[in-house]
């Protein structure tokens, strides 16, 4: 991944968790259920959290490229999507069938951390 396009990605990924952090805490509360804005602030947080840590593999791969850093973000940035937009829309819409997308985002996001895992260990030591 380009340097220039990932950063730009994982900071409008942060402008979204920002955007939908202040939607769901001022606007959403009288409007949803409370087990809707759960789903709603579940996105967000798994969100913020990945938009860090991918913040965090770009640094390391400007520092280090090792194979397997863009798969990992690549990963992560898909799992993201799936996972928390899905949770946007349900909460949002109401629509249950996009509840099967939910955990298909999720085993995105796990197959990131294990890229991660993976391509931390085969680092080489620096001597």
């Amino acid at each position: 991944m380009h340097k220039r396009r990932g950063w730009t990605l994982v900071a409008l990924s942060g402008l979204v968790v920002v955007m939908a952090g202040a939607f769901g805490a001022h606007a959403l509360g009288d409007m949803l259920s409370p087990a809707r804005l759960d789903a709603f602030t579940t996105g967000v947080r798994y969100q913020a959290w990945h938009t860090l840590a991918a913040m965090a593999v770009l640094l390391w791969h400007a520092q280090h490229p090792l194979k397997g850093q863009t798969t990992v973000l690549w990963l992560w940035g898909l799992g993201m999507a799936a996972f928390s937009g899905s949770l946007y829309l349900l909460a949002l819409t109401g629509a249950h069938w996009l509840g099967p997308i939910t955990p298909f985002g999720g085993l995105l996001l796990m197959a990131g951390w294990l890229t991660l895992a993976i391509c931390a260990w085969r680092q080489r030591p620096a001597h």
